[in-house]
């Protein structure tokens, strides 16, 4: 007997253009409801005739008070995502999987590192630490992207500069970019961390993670302090079919969101 729920029909409420490729949807019941997510935890997004994706929430509560995922076209599924409109319809199941520790943070400078659309995860931490100011030590975001074409959330991060320290940087610089220029880890060196009291939490391509996450610890970031947001093959969401593990740990239930002291040496495996 399979434990897998069947999807909720959920509402197109609103969508927009993020970048070229990529696009954000707001997702209302269009009946019952799934539980509260919790950030970083994700959903099985079904596009119905198509297929499912795995998508972390990018928002909790968006305009209209429904969920927001933020989709990369660049798959069958997430292509399908990514053409919908208002009043179209999808299936939801969720939530899944580990969020971010956010009560491990509490007390802590919160150090958020962002690589291209792994931004999209990390914004609900975002959200709550700045609603949230008194349980949480300076904020500092640092967001890295291949051009800045391909920044998302570009005013929204405006508006974080103030409530929290922000650095922006690109690989590949166009015409008119004054900021930064080059990898996400060469922003760590603008930084007066203080290791014994930051608490970081990572997301982006796997190479960026590893390389960023070892470099915390080697500023002298306990390991369990970074976390880190893990990607595999998602087919289940419930740690049934294998798909998602990761040495000893099945994502879908263990992650995605995981303590790099967990995950450091596996991260180390080519291809594992």
């Amino acid at each position: 007997m399979s434990t897998v729920a069947p999807p909720l029909p959920y509402r197109v409420a609103d969508a927009w253009e993020e970048t070229a490729d990529t696009r954000s949807i707001e997702l209302v019941p269009a009946g019952r409801e799934l539980p509260p997510f919790s950030p970083g935890q994700f959903a099985m997004v079904y596009a119905f005739g198509v297929g499912a994706v795995p998508i972390s929430a990018s928002a909790l509560r968006g305009r209209h008070g429904g969920l927001v995922h933020t989709v990369r076209a660049v798959g069958a599924v997430s292509a399908a995502l990514y053409r919908l409109c208002p009043g179209d319809t999808v299936g939801l199941t969720g939530p899944y999987g580990a969020g971010w520790d956010l009560d491990a943070a509490a007390g802590h400078d919160v150090l958020v590192i962002a690589g291209g659309i792994g931004l999209a995860p990390l914004r609900p931490a975002i959200h709550a630490v700045l609603d949230r100011p008194a349980e949480y030590g300076g904020p500092t975001i640092l967001i890295g992207a291949r051009t800045p074409a391909d920044l998302v959330y570009r005013d929204e991060i405006e508006s974080w500069r103030g409530p929290a320290r922000v650095e922006v940087t690109v690989d590949r610089p166009g015409a008119g970019w004054r900021g930064a220029v080059g990898v996400v880890t060469t922003l760590l060196d603008r930084l007066d961390l203080r290791p014994e009291q930051t608490c970081a939490l990572v997301c982006g391509p796997e190479v960026m993670m590893r390389h960023t996450a070892g470099d915390l610890v080697a500023r002298g970031l306990v390991p369990h302090r970074v976390q880190v947001s893990l990607e595999r093959n998602m087919r289940c969401a419930t740690g049934h079919c294998g798909h998602c593990q990761l040495g000893p740990l099945l994502l879908c239930r263990d992650g995605p969101v995981v303590g790099y002291d967990r995950v450091a040496q596996l991260l180390l495996v080519r291809e594992l």
